[in-house]
């Protein structure tokens, strides 16, 4: 049992919580029990009874002294201190005292002569921190970085802003933010911080992340009241991590959710100012952190714990304003606080007002407060906000107007900007003539132009934070934040003069921001802090060329990310806009329709898409003058989105259209966009099942581009991946294989290892090799590529579903029936779920789900599930295309398999016929569906049709792969050959 004297009890101020707990870790690795008390100067009473009680507390008493004592107003401090002087010397050789503040310590604690802590080695605090404490050294060390983490030392990825350092109170908020994302039972938490603007939420969170900061070795604040750059903020982390940037914009997302889920370091992650929890609930990993969220939305209820944030209690008020002001009474104080009812950024800016106005009476602003009226100060008064915020904004900006006038001026340039992250940077280095005169020269003095971004920051409590200037001897703002309030209220009350001046001006600091090129990686950083200030700069409204063109410029960045609903939602707002005042055939509407439809297709709104692209070509030939260029790649869009339905012949005749009049207009095989469409005509051959026609045109697109665009061009290689696809396809395998084992490594050394061309070139492969039986290399190249993509786009997107399709098939040939039955039926469902019963590739996937039930002894049910797709097939592509027959082969099978020979004889010699119309007597699956009929009429006695038969499919096959083939193997081992379902990229 240890006696009271070997007790340390660890007293501190909330703020200091990560130092009292390494201190309570280091006294109790030494041997010794702990208490730990945390005590709040605001509230107590400064009394000498409340401090006597504080440190009657059993054993030694250890102090942990920091600035509290600043946060304090005059009077109070005085009552504290005067508590101080009486009681600490009665318990002086009880109490110990450590500091953990780089400000000079008051007078009345000197006598305690504490213990610097800062500025130390962890292993010399420790032993300063056991002196005191009365704690002998133990003899074993004891290793440090166990524990709490020292709290000199900063958590190892950090980025959040700086500290406030006139925040003050909150202390039970903080306590309960405390327990809620610590508190017993949480592997992982989320708390939303909620309540109106302007009551300190930000604040609040901002505190708690530097309060607790030694709790987590990854602390990141995200700005998230916008989608895009939320989700950019958060990608930001991915190299902190030591990850990639994958270029995907979702795909690094993805693999820091991953790697944040799997970590066993804590972590916060903050959501400062988030709207819709739907926007960015993605962001939200599920692993053992905390995520602390600032909103306004009731709908944050649905994703974790809410606490509602109150304006300040009325004493917190008091202090607050004491301390933001010293010549403010506790009365004047107390008034001025009722005036704004409590709100935290009022009294934050009336404070900063009085203090830059100090010949202003203090009664008489606080009459002006309570009692005013907005119009009396030349303000138009506003039913959006309590009339007292309106007075205290009126006087505010009336004092910039008339005694700060190059803050004013920057005030107004300012909020023409989004207020989250107001891009100072972007008015450093602008352009003289890009500025209004009066900020050109305030910009090219870097001292006037501090100053005037200081005066804001103290008048109108926006948050500046520092950085290395570029020559290195200097600080210069680097980053600004504006309360949305005050932006909003600025905004309102701006004259229609000062209005059109400084928007265009924010337009053209954009338009000069623009780097023009958003498919080059190194844009991307710029292009997305770009565009969170379209909207607010009014860049969606403007008939500028230049800027139009910036906003078709982030929309192709969102495109080339992969931010496709972003994109969409970005491209949809330029089209409605720009339509009403440019018509329908401008050419930045025409760009931005086609982005549309385009944003449209990849996230699978394939009617939408199909209703774009056919208003659009509606429009363009009722319009006169319009452009060859537009209508071809009007016609050019709309096939891309048919041939995704399925609907291929009328995507065809829409390519023939578009590329005879490209070959006109434009010019014919030297013109890249003419070779672009040619290219889709010959894929929409190939989706119909004109393999050899499609070869032939891929064959002379991939000639053309390697003399116009050389070997190693992301289209010239494309070109060569499609032609090794249509040979595969067309039963030569060995061809295929060389070809696309060059073009995949050609991918790799020229694109990203990740690229979606890339991917596909690797998933070809896989299939090239499969076919002629190296069936292990094919598993694990496709396993990869499928595994890419699901972390990249998910198991829904297009790509994930066509890999997928394809892996299911390869696992049944290596035997993993069980598992390449569940994501044969997963795929098809979700084909079903996007494209509908009848698309040909949902009945294609589902097709392949009644080879695998076939395997697993489910004869009736695969019977009836294969004659389904059979019909179904050829009523969406025609009984002579491959996949038909391919159906119809399987359904031979199924037939076989359940006995019915004379059906499956039929069928077969059906099939047969119509597969030597479609493909040629010595295609592979024409010469299987004789392998088949062979079998079957053997069955039936027909002994001589059917060795007659045999050997001709014996000789074909020799003839075509070799006698070691599988395909031969297969055959001669009287096994029934089936067809799998590939559905092929678009």
């Amino acid at each position: 049992m240890v006696t009271e004297l070997g007790h340390v009890t660890v007293v501190f101020a909330g703020q200091s919580e990560s130092w009292a707990k390494w201190i309570d870790h280091q006294v109790r690795a030494a041997g010794r029990t702990t208490t730990l008390v945390r005590w709040n100067p605001l509230r107590r009473p400064p009394t000498a009874d409340a401090l006597t009680d504080l440190l009657g507390a059993p054993g030694r008493i250890l102090l942990v002294i920091d600035d509290w004592y600043e946060r304090l107003g005059a009077e109070r401090f005085e009552a504290w201190a005067a508590v101080l002087r009486e009681v600490l010397p009665d318990v002086r050789d009880r109490v110990a005292a450590v500091s953990v503040t780089a400000q000079p310590l008051p007078a009345e604690v000197v006598p305690l002569a504490p213990v610097e802590l800062r500025g130390l080695r962890p292993e010399v605090a420790r032993a300063r921190v056991l002196e005191c404490a009365g704690v002998p050294a133990p003899g074993l060390l004891v290793d440090l970085r166990r524990g709490p983490r020292f709290p000199d030392d900063p958590p190892e990825v950090w980025h959040v802003p700086r500290r406030n350092r006139r925040f003050i109170g909150r202390t039970e908020l903080l306590e309960r933010m405390y327990e809620a994302l610590t508190g017993a039972g949480h592997d992982g938490a989320v708390l939303a911080l909620r309540g109106p603007g302007g009551v300190g939420k930000t604040q609040l969170a901002l505190e708690y992340a530097h309060r607790f900061a030694g709790e987590y070795d990854i602390v990141w604040w995200i700005t998230a009241a916008q989608r895009v750059t939320a989700r950019t903020q958060f990608a930001d982390l991915a190299p902190e991590l030591g990850l990639r940037d994958a270029g995907d914009l979702a795909a690094t997302i993805k693999a820091v959710r991953r790697e944040l889920d799997r970590t066993a370091r804590p972590w916060l992650l903050v959501l400062d100012g988030a709207g819709d929890p739907d926007k960015v609930l993605d962001l939200l990993p599920e692993g053992r952190g905390h995520v602390l969220v600032t909103t306004h939305r009731t709908e944050w209820a649905a994703q974790g714990e809410t606490l509602q944030i109150p304006v300040f209690e009325r004493r917190e008020s008091i202090a607050f304003v004491a301390r933001r002001t010293a010549r403010l009474s506790t009365d004047q104080a107390d008034r001025l606080a009722d005036a704004v009812e409590d709100t935290p950024l009022l009294l934050d800016q009336m404070a900063a007002w009085l203090d830059t106005n100090p010949a202003m009476s203090v009664d008489e602003y606080v009459s002006d407060i309570r009692d005013g009226s907005p119009d009396r100060f030349g303000h138009m008064p506003s039913r959006d906000y309590p009339e007292s915020f309106q007075v205290a904004w009126a006087k505010l900006l009336n004092t910039l107007r008339e005694g700060a006038e190059p803050a004013w001026h920057l005030l107004n340039l300012l909020v023409c900007f989004s207020p989250e992250v107001v891009p100072v940077r972007l008015l450093q280095t602008a352009r003289h003539t890009d500025l209004p005169p009066e900020l050109a020269e305030l910009v090219a003095e870097p001292s006037s132009w501090n100053s005037a971004l200081r005066k804001l920051s103290e008048i109108t409590s926006m948050r500046i934070e520092y950085e290395q200037g570029p020559r290195l001897d200097t600080q210069t703002v680097g980053t600004l934040r504006m309360h949305r309030l005050f932006h909003r209220y600025v905004r309102y009350v701006q004259s229609p003069e000062d209005a059109e001046r400084h928007f265009a001006a924010a337009r053209r600091l954009l338009v000069s921001a623009d780097p023009r090129d958003s498919s080059a990686p190194g844009n991307w950083t710029r292009y997305g802090a770009l565009i969170p200030h379209l909207e607010p700069a009014g860049a969606l409204d403007s008939a500028d060329e230049d800027v139009r063109d910036l906003v078709l410029n982030c929309i192709e960045y969102l495109r080339m990310r992969g931010e496709y609903d972003d994109g969409r939602r970005l491209s949809r707002r330029a089209v409605e806009r720009w339509r009403e005042t440019s018509g329908d055939t401008d050419r930045a509407v025409l760009v931005a329709v086609h982005q549309l439809a385009n944003m449209q297709r990849r996230l699978g709104r394939y009617a939408e898409a199909e209703a774009t692209g056919r208003e659009t070509i509606r429009r363009l030939r009722a319009a006169t003058g319009v452009r060859p260029i537009e209508l071809i790649r009007a016609k050019d869009g709309l096939g891309g989105t048919l041939m995704a339905l399925g609907r291929y012949a009328e995507a065809r005749a829409l390519f023939e259209e578009a590329a005879g009049t490209a070959a006109v207009e434009l010019g014919g095989e030297e013109v890249p966009r003419t070779l672009t469409v040619r290219s889709n005509l010959a894929m929409a051959l190939g989706l119909q099942g004109h393999y050899t026609e499609s070869l032939a045109l891929h064959r002379r697109i991939f000639e053309a581009r390697v003399e116009l665009l050389g070997g190693k061009d992301a289209l010239t290689l494309n070109s060569a991946l499609r032609t090794a696809w249509m040979l595969r396809l067309l039963g030569n395998y060995r061809e295929a294989l060389e070809i696309q084992g060059h073009n995949s490594r050609l991918h790799s050394q020229v694109l990203d290892r990740n690229h979606s061309q890339t991917l596909h070139a690797e998933h070809n492969l896989a299939l090239c090799s499969r076919r002629v039986g190296d069936l292990q290399f094919a598993h694990a190249m496709m396993r990869g590529v499928r595994q890419k993509l699901l972390r990249r786009r998910g198991a829904l997107h297009p790509e994930s579903l066509l890999v997928s399709c394809d892996y299911a098939m390869l696992l049944r040939q290596l035997g993993e029936t069980e598992e390449a039955r569940g994501l044969a039926e997963a795929t098809a469902t979700h084909y079903a779920a996007q494209l509908g019963e009848d698309h040909p590739y949902t009945v294609g996937a589902r097709d392949n789900v009644a080879v695998i039930m076939r395997d697993s002894g489910e004869t009736r049910a695969a019977l009836e599930l294969s004659r389904q797709c059979t019909a179904r097939m050829e009523k969406a592509v025609g009984r002579d295309h491959p996949w038909s027959v391919g159906c119809a082969k399987n359904e031979v099978a199924s037939l076989a398999g359940a006995g019915e020979r004379e059906a499956a004889a039929a069928v077969g010699r059906d099939a047969c016929a119509r597969s030597v119309r479609a493909l040629g007597e010595n295609h592979v699956l024409t010469v299987s569906l004789r392998a088949g009929l062979a079998l079957d009429l053997a069955a039936l006695g027909e002994r001589e049709e059917a060795e007659d038969l045999r050997r001709d499919v014996d000789t074909r096959l020799t003839a075509l792969f070799g006698a070691e083939s599988p395909h031969v193997r297969q055959i001669q081992e009287r096994h029934h050959p089936y067809w799998d379902f590939e559905p092929q990229p678009i």
